[in-house]
This record gives C-alpha cells, sequence and structure tokens, in this order.
C-alpha cells in the first residue's frame, strides 16, 4: 500500500505567498486515507542561510532530515506532498538508497537547475533539481544523476538554467510530446533505469487546469496528458517514489476547486 508524507514546507519558495503552501498541503491531506497518512512537522520560523547561498537554509534542514526519518521507517513507496519542491529532494534519496539506478522524471514549468551562485532569489525551490543531481549545501552526496532525469514541461528558464540544459544529460520532454502517452516511458526507458521517481510540481499544468498555483505558466500541460502517460510509463517499470507539491490556493474554499484533478494525479502516483 502506498502511503503519504505531508510536509507543508513553504519555507524553499521564493513567493510573497508562500505561506499559501501550508493551506495546499492541509486541503490535499484533508481527502487522504488518514490510516496512509504521516505528517512532518514544519517548523514556523523561517531560518537562516548560513553561509550556504540558500536562504532559511537552517529550517529546510530541518525538514529533510524529518522527511528522511520517515521515509527510511518502511519499505513500501511513498508519495510526499509539499509545500515546495524541495521536499522531493530528501524523497529521491530515500527511494535511490533502495534503487541506485532509478530515473527521476520531473514534472515542472521551470527548470528548478540553478545553483545558490546563479539564483536570482536564494530560494531553495529553484534549486531542487540541481541539488538532487549535483553536489551542494543542501545535498552533498546527490542522489541521482543528470543522465537519468527526465525534465518534462519546463517552459519558464532563467538565462542560465537555459545555458546549462544546452550541455546537461538532462532529458527535456515537451508539454505537446505528452499528447502522445508512450513518449514520457520511451525517454525514461531510454536513460537506461530500471526504477523511477515521479515528481510533480503543479506549476506543470496549464492554468485553467489548476488555479492555486503561485507562478502560473501559461501554455501548460493537460492533467490527462500526464496521467496517460504515468500509466504507461507504470507498465514498464516499477515507480519507487513521488512527490506532488505547489499547491496554494488562496483560501481553503478556493481549494475544492482544483482537489478534483490534485487526486486523479495523485492516484496515478499511488
Amino acid at each position: 500500500m502506498t502511503r503519504f508524507v505531508v510536509a507543508p514546507q513553504w519555507q524553499g519558495s521564493p513567493s510573497a505567498r508562500a505561506m499559501r503552501l501550508i493551506d495546499g498541503a492541509e486541503a490535499i491531506a484533508e481527502d487522504l486515507p488518514r490510516s496512509a497518512l504521516t505528517r512532518v512537522d514544519v517548523p514556523t520560523e523561517a531560518g537562516e542561510a548560513v553561509g550556504t547561498g540558500i536562504r532559511r537554509f537552517t529550517t529546510l534542514s530541518r525538514v529533510r532530515d524529518a522527511i528522511a526519518e520517515v521515509l527510511a521507517d518502511g519499505d513500501e513507496p511513498a508519495v510526499v506532498i509539499g509545500g515546495d519542491c524541495a521536499v522531493a529532494v530528501p524523497a529521491i534519496a530515500a527511494a535511490a538508497a533502495r534503487h541506485p539506478s532509478l530515473a527521476v522524471v520531473w514534472f515542472d514549468a521551470h527548470g528548478d537547475l540553478h545553483t545558490p551562485e546563479s539564483s536570482p532569489s536564494g530560494a531553495l525551490a529553484g534549486m531542487a533539481l540541481r541539488a538532487a543531481i549535483e553536489a551542494g549545501p543542501f545535498a552533498p552526496a546527490p542522489p541521482a544523476t543528470a543522465a537519468r532525469t527526465v525534465l518534462v514541461g519546463a517552459r519558464a528558464l532563467d538565462d542560465a538554467e537555459a545555458d546549462d540544459l544546452d550541455t546537461t544529460q538532462i532529458t527535456m520532454v515537451g508539454v505537446d510530446a505528452l499528447a502522445d502517452a508512450s513518449a514520457l516511458a520511451d525517454a525514461v526507458a531510454a536513460t537506461g533505469a530500471d526504477a523511477v521517481y515521479v515528481h510533480i510540481d503543479l506549476d506543470v499544468l496549464d492554468p485553467a487546469s489548476v488555479v492555486g498555483v503561485l507562478e502560473p505558466v501559461p501554455f501548460g500541460a493537460d492533467p490527462a496528458h500526464i496521467t496517460a502517460s504515468l500509466a504507461v510509463l507504470r507498465e514498464r517499470m516499477p515507480l519507487v517514489g513521488a512527490s506532488l507539491s505547489g499547491f496554494a490556493p488562496a483560501s481553503r474554499d478556493a481549494a475544492v476547486e482544483d482537489l478534483g484533478t490534485i487526486l486523479r494525479l495523485l492516484g496515478a502516483l499511488a
């Protein structure tokens, strides 16, 4: 049985409205089975950078360690729900400890490939995928590799990220390619991986499909294309971990209109 780990972390987001991520995570949690649900306490304080170039690093590190501790207790697959997308980094590490040759599929409108030096905000959410594949302050021993990473739906890249993608081994899959439900599975199989971890930042979706995100980006993915692509992918290889992040409704009442879409995505992951 898939278990769910809810970590309403907001400290990794660059947005002035980042605390809406707390309400988003809690709204999702209310619709999950309590018997399969574990909550990670997120400190209320922002935290300090302590010379890392990552804003709020001390608090982010505490949440990272708490997620890792929860995931170490048990062998069944887990879906981690944020919060901002930095919650995926310890989740990828936990999955990679059991499946060292896994691929990482990262659904996101943004690249999340900044370093502390290139980031205009110093926010860890914008460095999360980089932290999973390259050594840095947040993950000195990165759990994944660029060669087995597939970035899906990215269409809002900063110059530093675009330059990096010109030379990296990361595979990119565009929004339009998802209309073919086999395209994602083909891209993952080409990495040579024998298992897969999937992260979904909700801003990968078209704004017409989901309202409660902090930075909506036009021309996003259709949720039905994502769920169909994940179904084909799971037929090809085991899904050994997942995460979903970025739900930031304007209010608890406003969350209701997006929850149907979000729960369908979680169903495809679980």
